[in-house]
């Protein structure tokens, strides 16, 4: 870590220290021997600031709570984890979790009739509304993350031993979903291209009709996938699921907070996004949004009374389990979501970066991409069989020779040891850090001989 990195985290743990003593305090304001470690902390403040402006001095904090190190991989790098990089939180989200991180913080004001979203101080509420009209959909929830989002339709919808088309590339949180309600997954396969295709979906749907005699209770279909990241025709896939009169389950985690997402354009029943995947959110948050002709029923209230005590919670939705996301997750969420909703609307400069470093990567020979190309996402899988591998092949280190390379110039998130198929992801990234990021696999190329393309 950079000694101005630490100095960073040193002023903010500190400042935390000074609010906590103003915790301890009672309202009228601190007492003589609270003034005195307040004053403490304030030398101890300006102490870390001068070794800030300096750039000078030494760690005196390595661990929280002497344990948990301290994560700088986000001041110290540029990361290309692939699930990372939509996720890292935005100025305001990380002031908003300082606000407001305590557990039932966004419980303050709540009043009857004691729901999440309903909260309008501060304005969940309202948050609620814009949600749904950002992904343009009816009504929208907050959940703990996507997978939750899969978990409320498939229980709503799926009965115990209900077919539920999915894509062959679908991710293991729908498997589990469908599971969780006792229905079973049938994968549509891909086509040469690695997509799956409206035609292919149809004829799994007959098959699934021709071999259980019923129609399946639910189409769930990645936008984009997951392992390679390729776009698949949503659009299209819904009308098939709708000629056979099934919903369809449109899976945003790699889209909702990136691109552009119309669920109604889509014609898709439901959109599910991931919050810490993509929406710049802390984990675990997601949304779900659902048009009107299936709000009642997967947004039902609860039914039940108590046999003794006649209890009744009428208000509170059974698949939220009443109330979803509070404290911090859903306020760095809300904070945000301006910047997000601004952000999407520069999806093909994000594009456009992206290729350019996978332009340069290709440049290196034995290089390729297992995804679409030129890209349509940010998210990439790529094959270096032919190019680094053949370096890891003799090298002391194997595999890892590439990540010690990229570490030592400030890269970091690629899957370390791998030099076969991998994936990143450019996301979020300037101008100025793609190109230092594709510089940096050309020059570890040159060191390594390896042949570069003009």
């Amino acid at each position: 870590m950079s000694i101005r990195v630490q100095k960073l985290f040193e002023a903010i743990f500190t400042l935390e220290d000074m609010r906590e003593i103003y915790r301890g305090s009672v309202p009228k304001g601190l007492d003589k021997s609270e003034e005195r470690a307040f004053d403490e902390k304030i030398a101890e403040l300006k102490a870390i600031i001068s070794e800030l402006e300096g750039d000078t001095g030494t760690a005196r904090i390595t661990k929280i709570a002497d344990s948990i190190p301290i994560r700088s991989r986000e001041e110290d790098f540029i990361n290309i984890q692939p699930i990372q990089a939509a996720g890292r939180l935005t100025p305001e989200a990380r002031k908003a979790l300082a606000a407001y991180g305590d557990g039932y913080s966004t419980c303050d004001a709540c009043r009857k009739p004691f729901r999440l979203d309903k909260i309008t101080k501060p304005g969940i509420a309202e948050f609620h509304a814009d949600l749904a009209s950002y992904v343009n959909m009816d009504v929208a929830r907050v959940v703990p993350g996507a997978r939750r989002g899969f978990q409320a339709v498939a229980q709503s919808l799926v009965a115990k031993g209900d077919s539920v088309i999915v894509s062959a590339l679908a991710h293991y949180t729908e498997f589990l979903a469908v599971e969780g309600a006792g229905g079973v997954v049938r994968e549509v396969p891909l086509n040469e291209k690695n997509l799956v295709t409206p035609e292919a979906t149809a004829v799994k749907i007959e098959d699934v009709i021709r071999e259980t005699g019923k129609t399946p209770a639910l189409v769930m279909m990645d936008h984009v996938d997951y392992q390679n990241a390729n776009v698949h025709d949503i659009s299209a896939i819904a009308k098939v699921a709708h000629q056979y009169d099934i919903p369809i389950l449109y899976n945003g985690a790699y889209t909702v907070g990136i691109m552009p997402v119309d669920g109604k354009a889509l014609g898709v029943d439901f959109v599910v996004g991931s919050g810490h995947k993509s929406m710049a959110s802390v984990a675990p948050s997601g949304v779900l949004a659902v048009s009107s002709e299936w709000a009642e029923k997967v947004l039902n209230t609860t039914a039940m009374t108590g046999d003794l005590t006649k209890r009744k919670f009428g208000i509170k939705e059974v698949q939220m389990l009443g109330c979803t996301l509070m404290g911090g997750t859903l306020l760095s969420m809300m904070a945000s979501f301006p910047a997000v909703k601004e952000r999407t609307l520069h999806w093909d400069d994000e594009v456009r970066r992206s290729n350019y470093f996978i332009d340069r990567l290709l440049s290196i020979t034995g290089s390729w991409v297992v995804s679409e190309y030129p890209r349509k996402h940010t998210l990439t899988k790529v094959d270096t069989t032919g190019s680094f591998d053949t370096v890891a092949k003799t090298h002391k280190r194997r595999g890892f020779f590439l990540s010690d390379e990229l570490s030592e110039r400030g890269i970091i998130g690629e899957f370390a040891g791998a030099t076969r198929t991998w994936k990143l992801n450019t996301y979020g990234l300037s101008e100025k850090q793609v190109h230092y990021l594709a510089d940096v696999f050309i020059e570890i190329a040159e060191k390594y001989e390896l042949p570069i393309a003009e």
